[in-house]
């Protein structure tokens, strides 16, 4: 931002809007950028009106009004940079609006510049075009490991505090900071030091993940996983898990030397209860990334144009706390009116859907997508092209060998030896059953037993697939017409 300020500032740009929440670190560089021109800076807010930030304890509170500090400007001989520190309320002022709109035309041919500092963005019609939006970017990797360094530096200072990270623990604790303000980053490692006993390790990256659980808290647009599961609690489905497993570092800065560029997402698609929303909850774990679900109905609103915004301020969201994985469930449905939007609901949806797209084909955010989809002729025909989506995995009805494997990690979650049952057997009685089908047998049979008050047997297990009706022969046809389109369309997902 400083390079960019300075060519806007020397190229004589009357009104310049930084976007940030970082108050304190933008002041910083502009300080710095000040001195640099050798120009006076001079700093305003509501509450204390006219300070200067090499005499902070001198005030001018006559100047809090804004059409008074507004005057003052426009008053001044000196060349100088004026920094308005929450300007955006007093815009819904028509009369500090036409003041402003004055002083930038008198601003023009003058080295007098005005920063408006905030982190709202609200532009009145009439200063759209004398405004220049400059964004204050979050703290870069580099940034965060000079943070990282400090603290560290402090702490070898202290006998009480004891730092403990390897370099592999370190990278994941600058990457599991990024997306935060330089003070949240610093709460959130000093409160991780504080929990451990004043011992800096590997668990601060759980305390970075909760102060990103606050900021997604926050937004009630989108809505954090925090989940165990694991890519081994997924049965089959290896060419999928082969796929990830090769990803796991696909967010690093090494990545990024290597001349990769970050993973934008998959699509899975397949038959219900096969394990897409599982694998969507695993991944996040197993790369240990923030996972946080979108759903689509929630961002319409009966508003014009609020839709649209919600869209806008989830991806913001999304992109604020990157790397993170995002997960979409059943798109299709949250997109499913698209092709008579305009019809049914003046268009919202299709705009919605149009900027969704658009996002996840431009995107440069660290922001891993992984949407799931079981009517797959419902999909949009422009989300399933290439670019939108690294990859498309169909998963099918699991195989016996993948069967095998469900039984055993369902029968372990519930307390259960697998040694003790026929997993063959009751891979061979369960053909045609879902992964979730089997879980609800196995819960099924633990009723059964914990009725009778004994130990859950292989007969109960059998007794409850034989009365099963699974879902592929309810839905036959729909099943044969997915595999299908999966054919010529998608990669599968278990080998």
């Amino acid at each position: 931002m400083r390079k960019e300020l300075e060519v806007y500032i020397r190229a004589r740009y009357p009104l310049l809007w930084i976007v940030t929440p970082e108050e304190e670190r933008a002041l910083g560089e502009i300080e710095k950028l000040a001195i640099d021109l050798r120009r006076r800076l001079t700093h305003w807010s509501v509450t204390s009106g006219e300070t200067n930030p090499a005499l902070p304890g001198r005030q001018d509170r006559a100047l809090r009004e804004p059409q008074a500090m507004l005057n003052a400007i426009l008053d001044e001989n000196d060349p100088g940079i004026w920094v308005l520190r929450d300007f955006h309320p007093f815009l819904k002022d028509i009369a500090v609006v036409r003041r402003l709109r004055e002083v930038a035309f008198a601003l023009q041919p003058s080295q007098k510049t005005i920063l408006l500092l905030g982190p709202v963005l609200k532009i009145p019609p009439e200063l759209e075009k004398e405004i220049t939006v400059v964004d204050f970017a979050l703290p870069s990797a580099g940034e965060i490991g000079k943070l990282l360094g400090e603290i560290e530096r402090s702490a070898a200072q202290n006998e009480l505090v004891t730092v403990d990270l390897n370099r592999r623990e370190r990278d994941q604790l600058v990457r599991a900071c990024q997306g935060l303000t330089s003070t949240e980053a610093s709460n959130a490692i000093a409160k991780a030091m504080i929990e451990a006993g004043g011992r800096l390790d590997g668990g601060a990256i759980e305390a970075v993940a909760a102060e990103k659980r606050q900021i997604i808290r926050k937004s009630g647009l989108l809505e954090y996983y925090a989940g165990g599961d694991r890519l081994d609690d997924v049965g089959g489905l290896a060419t999928l898990k082969e796929w990830l497993r090769k990803r796991v570092r696909a967010f690093s800065d090494s990545a990024r030397a290597f001349g990769l560029p970050a993973p934008k997402g998959i699509l899975l698609v397949g038959v219900q209860g096969c394990g897409k929303s599982l694998v969507a909850k695993s991944v996040a774990n197993a790369w240990r990334l923030p996972l946080l679900r979108m759903d689509v109905g929630r961002l319409f609103d009966s508003l014009v144009g609020s839709s649209e915004e919600n869209l806008r301020k989830a991806i913001q969201v999304a992109e604020s706390v990157a790397p993170v994985v995002l997960w979409v469930d059943e798109i299709e449905k949250g997109f499913s009116g698209v092709e008579s939007s305009r019809s049914s609901d003046a268009g919202t949806t299709a705009r919605v859907f149009g900027s969704f797209i658009t996002w996840l084909q431009e995107k440069q955010a660290p922001v891993f997508v992984i949407a799931t989809a079981n009517a797959v002729h419902h999909l949009p025909p422009e989300l399933v092209r290439k670019g939108r989506f690294d990859e498309i995995f169909f998963v099918d009805l699991p195989d016996a060998t993948e069967r095998t494997d469900i039984w055993r990690i369902h029968l372990l979650k519930r307390s259960r030896n697998p040694d003790d049952f026929d997993l063959g057997s009751l891979a061979m009685a369960s053909d045609g059953l879902s992964g979730a089908e089997i879980e609800q047998a196995i819960i099924a049979a633990l009723y059964d037993a914990f009725d009778e008050n004994r130990p859950l047997t292989m007969d109960d297990l059998l007794t409850v697939l034989n009365e099963t009706i699974p879902l592929s022969r309810m839905m036959e046809e729909e099943i044969a017409g997915l595999r299908g389109w999966a054919s010529q369309r998608a990669r599968g997902a278990s080998r």
